[in-house]
């Protein structure tokens, strides 16, 4: 009878978590056939300058994307900062961005994301051999491993509106999230065939390599110097270049970008065309 009264139990817990994951999913399907209101899309239009860039039929892809991100996300204003659907809109258009034209339609993990009004103090350990060394550290941003992304609003809005510096906070703190689905964050995220790794191994370990050396030498690169710090880095600083300086990146590193561009199905150099 014990037996019989737990297997019961199980069975109705399994019960409830496909009725709920099956619900769960609906609702996603729901969400991305949805429409955008229109006060959102005039806040995309008028403070994510990516959003301008995009072909038609990618916005409307992104609309349906950006409806399960403000869903699912909740965003937690810090240091006294409220929240608005400028912030919401500002965030979500930019990040669901690195979505497009992915079977993946939304960033798994974890659920919160931390606005503070500007750059915030956070605690940094560092090592040297045996030697532990505790401070503090300026930043803009922050993606915790399994944890919630932390942005500063001020570097949000600069790098939103200056499409051509290759500097997105939202982008790179988010490339970050794509590098943890295969749970660790080493700059090698989940591809879209098994087949694509060793290629993709051996062109960004090149050029990565090659960042480091520049950095090294203070020689000018394509890409923020700040990707030489470790191929996690090096992954998002690239994405950050890729969208938002991708006729250079085309040009320069091409072979950098033909691997981004595949990851993420994209051609953004003729989105910067198109505007053009």
């Amino acid at each position: 009878m014990a037996f019989l009264f737990l297997l019961g139990i199980l069975l109705a817990g399994v019960l409830a978590w496909l009725t709920y994951t099956k619900s769960r999913q609906a609702r996603r399907e729901r969400l991305l056939r949805q429409p955008l209101p229109a006060q959102y899309i005039r806040i995309l239009e008028d403070k994510v300058t990516l959003y301008s860039m995009l072909p038609d039929d990618l916005r409307h892809d992104l609309h349906g994307r950006i409806n399960i991100f403000l869903d699912e996300k909740q965003f937690i204003g810090c240091a006294g900062i409220t929240i608005t659907d400028e912030m919401r809109l500002t965030i979500a258009g930019n990040a669901c961005i690195l979505l497009l034209n992915r079977a993946n339609y939304r960033f798994t993990g974890f659920t919160s994301i931390l606005v503070y009004p500007d750059t915030y103090v956070a605690e940094e350990t560092t090592y040297d051999g045996v030697v532990e060394t505790h401070g503090q550290e300026s930043r803009a941003g922050e993606s915790w491993h399994r944890g919630p992304v932390v942005l500063a609003w001020s570097d949000v809005v600069h790098g939103t509106l200056h499409e051509r510096d290759g500097h997105n906070v939202v982008l790179h703190e988010f490339a970050h999230k794509l590098d943890e689905e295969n749970t660790i964050m080493d700059g090698l995220p989940v591809l879209r065939n098994s087949t694509d790794y060793k290629e993709w191994a051996e062109v960004l370990t090149r050029e990565y390599d090659a960042l480091v050396m520049k950095a090294e030498h203070h020689d000018k690169s394509v890409m923020d110097s700040y990707g030489a710090v470790s191929p996690a880095e090096f992954f998002a600083v690239a994405t950050e270049t890729f969208f938002e300086k991708p006729g250079e990146m085309q040009e320069k590193l091409p072979e950098l970008y033909q691997q981004l561009k595949k990851f993420y199905g994209l051609d953004p150099a003729t989105w910067h065309d198109k505007k053009n």
